[in-house]
């Protein structure tokens, strides 16, 4: 009888768990690799959590300055701004990429190199909690992918 009761103890805490931390995982974590004298460049990744949370600020031993943005179309142009935050809904991949949300890694020291990679902390409040989140994205080459560069700075 009493075994019962800690099996059930056991279980009650392992359910419990969700509540004070987001399951986060991360894939496709990439950055895009720089020219000299460029001192800017983004991150991008798929965030995906097991329960509703929201991406509130990332950080990098590598980068001075790192601020998460939005790409969006304001009537016929396309706008880039600050957000303060993006919501991670529950059970659903979040996209990081080009033309949409994004990782800006501001004041380079030096270039990014194709294949360096960059060291970035997400931090992720979900049920009123913070908890960070290492990722290890790596830089690519943005000549040798599939996607032309489409804007100028």
């Amino acid at each position: 009888m009493k075994l019962k009761v800690l099996m059930l103890a056991a279980v009650g805490a392992l359910a419990m768990q969700p509540a004070w931390a987001a399951n986060i995982s991360v894939s496709d974590a990439w950055a895009r690799a720089t020219m000299p004298g460029q001192k800017v460049s983004g991150a991008y990744m798929q965030i995906r959590s097991d329960a509703d949370a929201r991406l509130i600020g990332v950080s990098s031993t590598a980068v001075p300055r790192v601020e998460v943005h939005e790409m969006k179309m304001d009537g016929d142009v396309m706008r880039m701004r600050e957000v303060q935050a993006i919501d991670l809904p529950k059970g659903r991949a979040v996209s990081l990429e080009p033309g949409g949300y994004h990782i800006m890694l501001m004041n380079l020291p030096k270039p990014i190199a194709a294949g360096e990679i960059i060291p970035l902390t997400l931090v992720v409040e979900s049920g009123g909690k913070r908890q960070t989140v290492e990722v290890k994205a790596e830089a690519r080459s943005p000549m040798g992918g599939a996607m032309p560069m489409q804007h100028h700075h």
